[in-house]
């Protein structure tokens, strides 16, 4: 491989983390990375892109995460969630309408279509849609074409349709809930969002994001994890995915008295395990020390790819004494001229 090529695929990766971080898009984890490369490399190819994934795992952001890395970029990201589309005006708020087209109508209006020119017209919870809007919406996919109503013109759309669903939109089309034909249009290119549970220490990795940036958002003193609370973090199966997670830090960040964020107050649901089926026959000590050693694990790897294995760096960014990094390290079997010949 030239050194242009690689000089160029590693501006591509830059610009890429560039604009995951730009929307909160954060983790390390197989499956995660797994969707953001995806989402990587569909960005350049300007076809419709269905977004699958439970509540709360960032399907928004993903969308958001497309239209920054495409050539669409400097034009507008409109969001509408379909669930809350008139079915008696779909036509209007896709396509707007000329001043006197219908009872109301005293001035023309641009239509979600005419405002996303140019950039993405983003369908959240596009399973919502009832049956005419289908219609309307596969109608446009086609030719992307649409004529305002009461207008006498067509025009033509130059923009990106991202949809999302948080349901199997199979089962609903088995179901005739959902047409099939339109499933085709929006599921050319489809990335799915993992669920939290499945991304395991990223966990740990997004409350100390969130603790930074609500220190900073609300100008507040800064806020760090208890120990205790991350074995809780990594036990708890986030039903809610992200958006239950943000929302119990910022709960914890703003009633905490002290300056670390302890377990959730007593009244919550005991968490079940989201680690090894055996995790249940464990004492509440082991499962704690086996938690606590699998973060260890995982946050020294990852602080050691950082640095590229140079301890005194790490010591520096994890605030950290030399020697005791340099013993908990020792302690897991990582060897530091590792992350320096070949980061991992």
């Amino acid at each position: 491989m030239s050194g242009e090529v690689k000089d160029r695929q590693q501006q591509g990766t830059r610009a890429s983390d560039d604009a995951f971080a730009r929307v909160n898009l954060l983790g390390d984890s197989q499956a995660f990375r797994e969707a953001l490369r995806i989402i990587g490399r569909i960005a350049a190819v300007d076809v419709t892109v269905l977004i699958q994934g439970e509540t709360g795992t960032g399907k928004e952001l993903a969308a958001r995460a497309l239209h920054y890395l495409s050539r669409r970029r400097d034009c507008p990201f409109i969001p509408v969630n379909c669930g809350a589309l008139p079915d008696t005006l779909i036509e209007s708020e896709f396509f707007g309408h000329e001043r006197g087209a219908f009872t109301d109508a005293r001035q023309a209006t641009r239509g979600l279509v005419a405002q996303a020119e140019g950039g993405t017209l983003f369908l959240d919870e596009v399973e919502a849609m009832t049956p005419r809007a289908q219609v309307v919406l596969l109608r446009f996919l086609q030719d992307h074409t649409y004529r305002p109503v009461g207008g006498r013109l067509v025009s033509s759309g130059n923009l990106r349709i991202v949809a999302s669903s948080n349901v199997d939109l199979e089962e609903m089309v088995r179901n005739n809930q959902f047409r099939r034909d339109l499933l085709f249009r929006l599921g050319i290119l489809s990335v799915i969002m993992p669920p939290l549970r499945e991304r395991r220490h990223d966990v740990v990795l997004l409350a100390e994001h969130f603790l930074q940036r609500f220190a900073a958002q609300y100008e507040r003193p800064a806020k760090s994890l208890h120990p205790d609370m991350i074995p809780w973090l990594l036990a708890h199966p986030w039903p809610g995915n992200v958006r239950e997670l943000e929302n119990l830090i910022l709960r914890e960040f703003v009633l905490a008295d002290g300056e670390t964020i302890m377990v959730p107050r007593v009244g919550k649901p005991a968490p079940t395990p989201m680690v090894d089926n055996d995790f249940e026959e464990q004492t509440y000590k082991s499962a704690k020390a086996r938690a606590v050693a699998e973060f260890e694990r995982y946050y020294l790897g990852h602080l050691l790819c950082k640095t590229r294995g140079n301890i005194s760096l790490a010591a520096r960014i994890s605030q950290k004494d030399r020697s005791t990094l340099n013993k908990l390290v020792k302690k897991h079997g990582l060897d530091c001229e590792r992350f320096r010949i070949s980061p991992v």
